[in-house]
């Protein structure tokens, strides 16, 4: 292997892993909403704002999930 084969080896092999790092922190992001829908559910279930924001989170938490595979399964192709 000639010095640019390598280089541009170990430069696909970086991009892969930042894509991947990417992605975790999309589905962190999306646990982390949705945790937070549960302690509100959990805690504060009797103010219907509280309600209402639970289900906000638990939606937002879903499309961040969502759109991070979407993100992800499009720069692995």
């Amino acid at each position: 292997m000639n010095d640019s084969t390598l280089r541009d080896t170990l430069a696909l092999k970086r991009t892969l892993l930042a894509n991947e790092r990417t992605f975790l922190a999309y589905v962190r992001t999306a646990l982390s909403l949705i945790a937070g829908s549960a302690v509100l559910f959990q805690f504060f279930s009797d103010i219907p704002l509280y309600l209402l924001i639970a289900w906000l989170l638990i939606l937002s938490g879903g499309l961040v999930l969502l759109v991070g595979c979407l993100l992800y399964t499009s720069d692995a192709a």
